[in-house]
């Protein structure tokens, strides 16, 4: 167990949630800094607004007062969560007399030291069983920031020449009469008809295939018109791994397309990121982004702070087209914005021009009835808002898609048949049974290690795809640290390792980049491996589409020999097989996201390393992210 950090002024509830780890000094820090600026001492205000920081610092916008009990200890305080205290045994203060206390609170209310309400207290709408959620006023700011901009752009459509939408529908869709809903062709319809489109989607459903097909969609209606300038296109990703695989993905496709040439850049970059400037970003509310279009790829990564900057950069003109999987491991800081869309109101009036796109298609047409694939009552619904959800899985299937859907919908018992099992495609191993996984380990270093010594690189980066071992924690007896030491010990006893420890790059090594370096175009995610070249000389091959990308190993501006690797880490990257280890059932990071997350990114196989506990704990327990976003509407006092 890691120590726990104590904070030394912290007394009474605030000491005592400390020390059990459910606090860490740092939120215990800044709630007692609030109260020294706003001159509160009332110990439920301050023991509130620790947890409202903690709330935050684990991934929450807010904290869902009635439900504060539920908050367990710290994983970031240990990793041992059976070492540490029960939090059910702590001394919770009543929720009515914390509610009570914030509301006349001069953190809520403003006070004699300052207009400043550093804490903002929502109540649910009228009739609502949800509970007041407190909010640090940052975040509240950013959450209103988004609600409002998104309401705006709800209120109009834009105009478009329903013949020119249909006929490039056609030319892009190859839809059979009479078959089930095309939901990439309603997506891209769906592109054209709004201001704002979600598109929603597991792996391997097409999402960057429809990306590809709005963009020519938009372009293609845009040169119909030859008044007008040509369409100024950006796309965008959280990090520059997703986004160098998206600008590869639509290139691969622009062709056949007619599209022109496109490049994508990471979110800070699109904002103009500006290093020691008062204003952070060159692009903000009185300086709007220049695009006509504006493509946002893996939104289920992007945080409350980041799309907030981006929504209050746009244009009311710029069409906005997030995608992304709802369903997997949201952004490392606070918020969920993508799955709070997906889940929450929609807003605005339907555009009738859509049925008029879609013509027999419309969606009042496609309702669910003996097709399964058919449009329900609730995707209509949602489609009028602009969003879609692709469900049709392209990359993988069988048993690997069943275990996936039984994660998804908290079914433990079919879970654990399918992994039971067994078979070609799933596979359930004890915590102590190593063989299965050292074999897969030991024979992809190999094949990896033979292809580097050839110079053949692509042969190499496919090696290095073909198994991946993936942990929930960095650190502990289920950790990475620990895992990817037995891996490299594992493949240098068989053959795959340096000739020797002094040499700082070796044929085969496999390498995990934690920087970016636009300029050399290697961005923090990249995975490769090192290559013998037919001169002697090594490089780094990276994946770049088709072709790898040959930079020499001094060029990276960090990067760590990788055997395994976080599953947060995986995210966006596919491999043939994936062994998952799991923490103890205790473990607060194991959650369903997390599992759907490890086992979507298999292609042909997934081994879980754990126990029956472990997978039914991690299945129940939900990523519960506060937010205000998906409720109907907020009530501030």
């Amino acid at each position: 167990m890691t120590s726990i950090q104590l904070a030394q002024r912290g007394t009474g509830l605030l000491r005592t949630f400390n020390e059990a780890g459910v606090l860490s000094a740092a939120d215990v820090h800044v709630a007692l800094r609030l109260g020294r600026m706003g001159r509160e001492s009332a110990e439920e205000v301050l023991f509130a607004a620790a947890l409202a920081v903690r709330a935050v610092r684990s991934g929450s916008v807010c904290l869902e007062l009635i439900r504060m009990r539920e908050i367990g200890v710290d994983a970031d305080e240990t990793w041992d969560a059976g070492a540490g205290v029960d939090p059910a045994t702590l001394p919770w203060p009543e929720t009515d007399a914390v509610v009570a206390a914030l509301r006349v609170s001069p953190l809520v209310c403003g006070g004699s030291s300052g207009p400043l309400r550093p804490l903002r207290i929502v109540d649910a709408q009228q009739g609502s069983d949800a509970g007041p959620l407190l909010y640090l006023d940052r975040y509240y700011q950013q959450e209103q920031t988004i609600r409002r901009v998104l309401t705006e752009r709800s209120a109009d459509h834009p105009v478009v020449d329903p013949s020119i939408v249909r006929r490039e529908l056609d030319r892009l869709f190859d839809t059979p009469v009479g078959a089930a809903p095309d939901r990439q062709r309603l997506a891209a319809a769906l592109g054209a008809t709004h201001w704002t489109t979600v598109v929603a989607g597991g792996p391997g459903t097409g999402k960057t295939h429809t990306i590809a097909r709005i963009l020519a969609l938009l372009d293609a209606h845009q040169r119909a018109n030859p008044k007008l300038p040509a369409l100024r296109i950006a796309m965008a990703a959280p990090t520059g791994k997703a986004a160098a695989r998206l600008q590869e993905a639509v290139r691969e496709q622009a062709d056949s397309l007619d599209l022109p040439e496109l490049t994508a850049a990471t979110l800070h970059r699109l904002l103009g990121w500006q290093r020691g400037r008062t204003t952070r970003f060159r692009y903000h509310e009185f300086n709007r982004l220049p695009y006509d279009v504006i493509v946002v790829d893996e939104t289920s990564m992007v945080s409350l702070t980041m799309m907030s900057r981006l929504l209050a950069a746009l244009r009311p003109d710029t069409r906005l087209v997030l995608v992304g999987d709802p369903d997997q491991l949201a952004s490392v800081d606070a918020g969920a914005v993508l799955a709070d869309l997906v889940a929450g109101p929609v807003v605005g009036e339907p555009n009738p021009v859509l049925d008029i796109v879609l013509g027999a298609d419309s969606v009042e047409s496609v309702t669910a009835g003996e097709n399964s694939e058919a449009l329900s009552s609730l995707e209509r619904t949602r489609m009028r808002g602009g969003i879609v959800r692709l469900t049709r899985g392209r990359r993988f299937g069988g048993k690997i898609a069943e275990l996936a859907v039984a994660i998804r919908a908290g079914d433990a018992d079919t879970a654990l048949e399918l992994l039971r099992a067994g078979g070609q495609e799933l596979s359930l191993s004890a915590p102590d049974s190593t063989a299965p996984v050292r074999a897969d380990i030991v024979r992809a270093a190999r094949e990896v290690t033979v292809a580097a010594l050839d110079g053949d690189a692509a042969g190499a980066l496919k090696a290095l795809e073909s198994h991946r071992l993936l942990c929930a924690h960095r650190q502990g007896p289920f950790g990475v640290e620990r895992w990817d030491r037995m891996a490299a010990e594992w493949a240098a006893a068989g053959g795959a390792g340096p000739e020797t420890y002094q040499a700082p790059w070796y044929p085969g090594q496999p390498l995990l980049v934690t920087a970016n370096d636009h300029e050399a175009r290697i961005y923090n995610g990249d995975t490769g491996v090192i290559v013998r070249m037919p001169d002697g000389s090594l490089r780094a091959a990276l994946q770049r589409g088709s072709e790898p990308y040959l930079v020499h190993p001094t060029q990276f501006p960090a990067v760590v020999t990788v055997f395994a690797m976080t599953i947060h880490r995986s995210q966006g990257s596919q491999y043939d097989t994936v062994s998952v280890v799991l923490p103890e059932p205790e473990s607060t990071l194991l959650t369903r996201e997390l599992l759907y997350t490890a086992v979507t990114r298999a292609r042909r196989h997934v081994r879980v390393i754990g126990t029956d506990d472990s997978i039914r704990a991690g299945i129940a327990r939900r990523v519960l992210r506060a937010s205000g976003l998906s409720r109907t509407s907020a009530v501030t006092p």
